[in-house]
């Protein structure tokens, strides 16, 4: 087999999904085919760069034993419940078991419409592949949970959108596409049974040690806070922000799923928002904690009729686990942030000095990535020039350090200031750069940045460029989705 499939959703009742095949492009070319990756899933490089494997990438060849699904599901979008979503412009064609005992799912995206694509062509621009792949990847270097980029395929066909634009083929690699969206999804049709088969599903697949406890469906609840409270902590201390952390992209893996009007921060400030659909703010980057907690709680109402019978007995059970997310969210962002500052373990002063650096840094409008790397510099011995640079204001730099330095410990964090400030990050306006590139049918720069990005935390003399922020003119102010 060109893939080693061994899959298990579609054993799932048939209300989870519903058969589909993806539908044909004229010429598929293949733009990046993620061979590291590939050999870890079991897939030969050969064989994915050949015709065959870019017709696999592309959705015109099927090979056995591939199973291609579209999933059903509901979700929160911004606030609002919509009881019936599903995979749009997505097929699942199967399930491997990669190198390290780990079960992934391969999921096409822009392959072609399905039941639910709402009267949506199914299909991707060229623009959202790049990013995705970009981005996606970059997070994995970066040591975020997240989905992986496979491969990428341009489709020699247009899409329409504001106007013709160039097609592409992405293909996606995840723990599951399990979401809170799914749950939701059986919990609006009051259908218990099917809760069931999901909460043991995904126990199986994601939370093992879970199916020995005496309330395993508690415990699986117990341990989606915890992972999205370790996703969170780190979204946060790398100046990420999602964009659309709707419930249907809120896996219960605990990856980050779905880089549609995904963003870096430049210039730090708490309420920074880049998507072109948030304009309430909703998903800012000092917000996402609480969106975190908030589609958690929704995750745990679906979960209500599998942990007690009795609502009100379910109810205290699950408001008591949902209760311990602020405390651990808390502890693991200190604990980030302290890594980013060198600041000792347990330092008392440390959740004061994390909030007046942070507000310093808003108020000076400070390169987020730039700063911490900059600082990083420092404590390895050199001048505080590049620190101080960045500062509209020489004076508050200058109280800021003396303060930094009264209670920092460069010499013994360094390793972990190292290991929690990167040199490189993706961008916005070099993601944006490969990306129209790459619509001028020349993708270099997407290339280059891939191959920067892969090692984000060493200086890398051929790609210092990378390093710098943008210039006025630069500046990518606003993203949007790929739908």
């Amino acid at each position: 087999m060109p893939i080693p499939f061994d899959n298990t959703y579609i054993r799932l009742p048939e209300r989870f999904f519903a058969a589909q095949t993806p539908t044909a492009v004229a010429d598929p070319q293949l733009i990046r085919f993620n061979s590291k990756l590939g050999t870890a899933l079991g897939i030969d490089a050969g064989w994915a760069e050949s015709a065959e494997g870019v017709a696999t990438w592309a959705g015109n060849h099927i090979p056995a034993p591939a199973q291609p699904i579209a999933q059903a599901y509901a979700g929160h979008q911004f606030g609002h419940f919509v009881p019936q979503l599903g995979d749009g412009r997505a097929i699942l064609l199967g399930e491997v078991i990669d190198q390290s005992g780990q079960r992934r799912d391969i999921q096409l995206k822009g392959a072609g419409p399905t039941p639910w694509s709402r009267r949506g062509d199914g299909r991707s621009a060229l623009g959202p592949v790049i990013r995705e792949y970009i981005v996606s990847e970059a997070m994995h270097a970066l040591g975020v949970p997240t989905t992986r980029a496979l491969a990428a395929v341009s489709t020699g066909e247009h899409v329409m959108r504001e106007g013709p634009t160039a097609g592409g083929v992405f293909t996606r690699v995840a723990a599951s596409h399990i979401r809170v969206g799914t749950f939701q999804y059986f919990a609006a049709q009051e259908d218990t049974d099917a809760l069931r088969h999901l909460a043991d599903h995904t126990i199986a697949r994601h939370y093992p040690a879970v199916a020995a406890q005496p309330q395993r469906y508690l415990a699986l609840l117990d341990a989606v806070i915890a992972a999205q409270c370790q996703l969170i902590t780190h979204w946060l201390s790398l100046g990420f922000i999602h964009g659309v952390m709707n419930t249907d992209n809120c896996a219960v893996s605990g990856e980050t799923i779905d880089y549609g009007p995904c963003a870096f921060m430049d210039d730090f400030h708490p309420q920074r928002v880049f998507s072109s659909i948030d304009r309430g703010a909703r998903y800012a980057w000092g917000n996402q904690p609480s969106i975190v907690q908030w589609n958690l709680t929704r995750f745990a109402e679906t979960l209500l009729p599998l942990i007690a019978s009795d609502r009100d007995e379910a109810v205290a059970k699950a408001e008591q686990a949902l209760a311990a997310f602020p405390d651990a969210f808390h502890a693991g962002y200190l604990a980030a942030f302290r890594a980013k500052l060198g600041l000792d373990e347990g330092h008392e002063a440390s959740p004061a000095f994390i909030k007046t650096t942070l507000e310093t840094l808003a108020a000076q409008e400070v390169d987020f990535t730039l700063f911490f790397r900059h600082l990083t510099r420092l404590a390895a011995g050199e001048a505080p020039d590049e620190v101080i640079a960045l500062f509209k204001d020489p004076a508050a730099a200058g109280e800021w350090l003396a303060d930094w330095q009264a209670i920092a410990s460069p010499t013994s964090q360094l390793a972990a200031m190292r290991a929690a400030n990167p040199v490189l990050i993706p961008r916005n306006h070099q993601v944006e750069a490969a990306i129209q590139a790459a619509y001028a049918n020349d993708f270099a720069p997407f290339h280059r940045l891939v191959d920067a990005l892969a090692d984000p935390f060493a200086p890398q003399a051929d790609y210092a460029d990378l390093e710098a922020a943008p210039q006025p003119a630069e500046r990518v102010t606003e993203t949007f989705c790929g739908t």
